[in-house]
């Protein structure tokens, strides 16, 4: 069974920084491409940034420069590094796996699994 299980979601300030992660168990990691997508109140779900199983990544242009998603396979995790937080970043944050990276890789119907989601809040 595939299993996501994000954490590492909080409050902070705006200019501040949370790194997320993602264990993911169940199937063979090395193969899979990983993501994150994020959903705001009232909005839909966003393709902020994803990683292919080749270490190939891919940023939403409202965070490129800021974040930075990376793979660990030796512990099965997937991370994102946010920095200079914005408010407008907040939202609830999903991390996403698939055997072929879609593409595109911000559409969100594309991507297989989906794990809960970590709240993210982003204080001005």
């Amino acid at each position: 069974e595939v299993q996501l299980q994000a954490s590492g979601g909080g409050l902070v300030q705006a200019g501040g920084s949370l790194r997320l992660s993602c264990a993911a168990s169940g199937f063979n990691f090395d193969d899979y491409a990983f993501g994150w997508f994020r959903q705001s109140p009232g909005k839909g779900r966003w393709g902020v940034s994803t990683i292919s199983s080749d270490g190939d990544t891919w940023y939403d242009v409202s965070v490129k420069g800021r974040f930075a998603i990376s793979r660990d396979s030796a512990q099965n995790l997937v991370y994102l590094q946010m920095n200079n937080l914005h408010p407008e970043d907040t939202a609830v944050y999903y991390c996403v796996a698939d055997p072929n990276l879609p593409k595109p890789p911000g559409w969100s119907k594309a991507w297989a699994y989906w794990g809960r989601g970590t709240l993210v809040t982003v204080s001005s």
